[in-house]
């Protein structure tokens, strides 16, 4: 990964936690299902043994992800009720719209509370970083509509 993604303390604990379970216990856990399914005979029609395999593909997949998110990372700090900033819940309101929505700005691996996130690199979370409660704030779509909603609360 080029970008840098900004995560709070606690999702890069757990991104770090995850990374080291899967390069330690999972890689075993695979070694062993493959070995297993070794011993059943015939590889070419070894059910077991493709799965097996599949399953580290995926798992080889999931660590390389890992790790080019936690070299790239930039861990922020975030206190709440104050700026936009990575991790921060902000709730919106659109102008002319009586509902607010409630998003997790950051990257998808901060997800948590059944949030839908919002990218910082997104035209809204681009506009929304570095605001505070009470600003209203217009961005460009990539449609190029001009919207602009009001930061209700940030949490």
């Amino acid at each position: 990964m080029s970008a840098t993604v900004q995560l709070s303390p606690a999702a890069h604990q757990r991104l770090q936690a995850e990374h080291t379970d899967l390069t330690t216990r999972g890689r075993v856990d695979i070694a062993r299902k493959i070995e297993t399914a070794r011993e059943l005979g015939d590889l070419s029609e070894n059910g077991d043994y493709h799965a097996a395999k599949e399953e580290q593909g995926k798992m080889e997949g999931r660590i390389a992800h890992l790790a080019a998110i936690l070299d790239g990372a930039e861990v922020v700090e975030h206190a709440g009720g104050g700026a936009v900033v990575a991790g921060a819940v902000v709730t919106i309101r659109y102008e002319g719209d009586d509902d607010t929505e409630r998003y997790l700005l950051g990257s998808i691996e901060e997800q948590h509370d059944d949030l839908d996130v919002m990218s910082p690199g997104s035209p809204l979370g681009g506009a929304l970083m570095g605001r505070v409660a009470g600003d209203t704030v217009s961005y460009e779509t990539p449609t190029g509509a001009t919207l602009t909603v009001a930061l209700v609360a940030v949490d």
